[in-house]
């Protein structure tokens, strides 16, 4: 599996992570000689033993940005912290999201039972209606979100979708399983809708300014042409 470079520099690699692959693995981890994980492919294809800066569920395809020194991955971390990277991913969701919304609900950590503030900013791009039905409705609707974390949560975006009752469309822990079933019967997509699309920062040592998009997956191609939807990335 060949992975996407978006960039790189001196300091950094950024990669477009496809779906269903971890970033790196636990060190308890079951599964290590099963799956190679992200950091494993980019240094067998780059030679270069990196660093994430960042998490991303393994379900969630897009950008992630990489360190090639331990040493560089507080600096940009720093960023993070200090809200001076601005995230954005898109998702798709049941029904017709609001036109904007401002989530602030707190999602439960790490640490079992310790809720800690998260905050989403959800704006929607495009909606269809398809007359295929799906219980208990005789047509079913989606939207297209740009959503834009103002907090780093696990899984704060798929839990906040679903607090919502609009839950991201193949997500197997907080979605609708009807929905997903239809659209794997239908169309052979299977893979979460959630994509990160872009990130957008001061680069801390060279003081650059950067936009960088990560490209969608194949079933999000096929289904902007499917739904008549345009590419948000604006290809």
């Amino acid at each position: 599996m060949s992975i996407q470079i978006i960039y790189e520099d001196d300091y950094v690699i950024v990669a477009n992570k496809p779906n269903n692959v971890l970033v790196h693995h636990a060190h308890h981890s079951r599964n290590k000689a099963d799956e190679l994980s992200l950091l494993q492919l980019l240094e067998q294809q780059t030679g270069l033993k990196l660093y994430p800066v960042h998490r991303l569920d393994r379900k969630t395809s897009g950008i992630i940005l990489l360190t090639k020194k331990t040493e560089f991955v507080s600096k940009f971390q720093d960023l993070f912290g200090a809200d001076e990277i601005q995230k954005t991913y898109y998702g798709v969701v049941r029904g017709f999201a609001p036109a904007s919304l401002v989530i602030d609900s707190p999602v439960k950590g790490r640490d079992a039972d310790v809720y800690k503030e998260a905050e989403t900013h959800l704006k929607q791009l495009e909606t269809v209606t398809l007359e295929i039905p799906v219980k208990p409705y005789d047509t079913s609707r989606y939207s297209l979100v740009e959503l834009t974390p103002k907090t780093g949560r696990l899984h704060q975006l798929r839990i906040h979708m679903n607090k919502i009752s609009h839950p991201l469309m193949n997500d197997a822990k907080y979605g609708d399983k009807n929905h997903d079933l239809m659209y794997e019967r239908e169309f052979g997509w299977t893979k979460l809708f959630l994509h990160a699309g872009s990130l957008v920062f001061k680069h801390p040592f060279t003081q650059e300014d950067l936009n960088l998009k990560a490209d969608f997956p194949q079933d999000w191609i096929a289904m902007f042409d499917r739904f008549d939807w345009k590419n948000p990335l604006g290809h």
